[in-house]
């Protein structure tokens, strides 16, 4: 009998401490809400331009939610959701940012403002890929995986493709020629593992993937030296010495 008085007793104890955990965390949603004051739309736009504009990202976010959720088929619903994008950038929450991006894309395939999106998923794709300490002592990290750089040279390329008379298209062709040397370092950095490793078919093919695809970029010659010495050291002399003339040419030809 004891024991299942206390059995029950600590049920009842889990419980509540189960309650109080889910009340905890659904307290902060319920203070951001009763921090946003019961405005108009264009009020509470007003309010949440002002803020973002004096990079008070966090709380731009709240207000611009609010507005958002209060507001969905407003006048400002889709200005909205772009300042949310912004906002979301600048704290790197990268995650929101993608997903906001993505449905006000897939929602509005027409909109006059669709080039800025396009920019900014290149431009979140890039933070997504930062790592600001590493960045900030020199580490070099070429060898990461480049999903996100691909994605984000993907974004920024439909950008000047589909709309070259767009004001972000300088900025995304910048951006691009960097994103190019990032991609074609990753892949140098990958023949290298190879070759340290005597894996030189391997090594050779990484190099010829950067001949054929990254030609633009400041890593060619590389990517010709270790063509070269990887078909040497597979004993292949021929094509060892084929590359050496087309690196010669290349270097001619700048």
């Amino acid at each position: 009998m004891i024991k299942n008085l206390r059995t029950h007793a600590f049920r009842l104890a889990l419980a509540a401490s189960v309650l109080g955990l889910a009340a905890c965390s659904s307290a902060p949603e319920q203070e951001d809400i009763e921090r946003v004051p019961n405005k108009s739309a264009q009020a509470l736009y007003e309010d949440a331009k002002q803020t973002l504009d004096s990079g008070l990202y966090a709380r731009a976010i709240e207000l611009l939610s609010a507005i958002n959720a209060r507001y969905p088929f407003g006048p400002y619903a889709r200005q909205v959701q772009m300042d949310l994008v912004y906002a979301y950038y600048q704290t790197g929450n990268t995650d929101q940012a993608l997903a906001t991006i993505d449905r006000f894309i897939r929602l509005n395939p027409n909109h006059k403002d669709l080039d800025y999106m396009y920019y900014m998923r290149g431009l979140v794709s890039i933070k997504a890929d930062e790592n600001a300490f590493q960045e900030y002592f020199g580490v070099d990290r070429a060898d990461r995986d480049a999903n996100r750089t691909r994605v984000a040279f993907q974004d920024l390329t439909t950008l000047v493709k589909n709309y070259p008379n767009s004001p972000y298209a300088p900025e995304a062709k910048k951006r691009l020629v960097w994103l190019l040397n990032k991609m074609a370092r990753y892949e140098l950095r990958v023949a290298e593992y190879y070759f340290e490793r005597e894996a030189y078919l391997a090594a050779a093919n990484r190099g010829k993937y950067v001949v054929e695809h990254y030609s633009q970029s400041s890593y060619l010659t590389q990517a010709f030296d270790i063509m070269e010495k990887s078909y040497r050291k597979l004993g292949l002399q021929d094509l060892a010495d084929n590359v050496k003339k087309a690196k010669s040419v290349n270097a001619r030809n700048k």
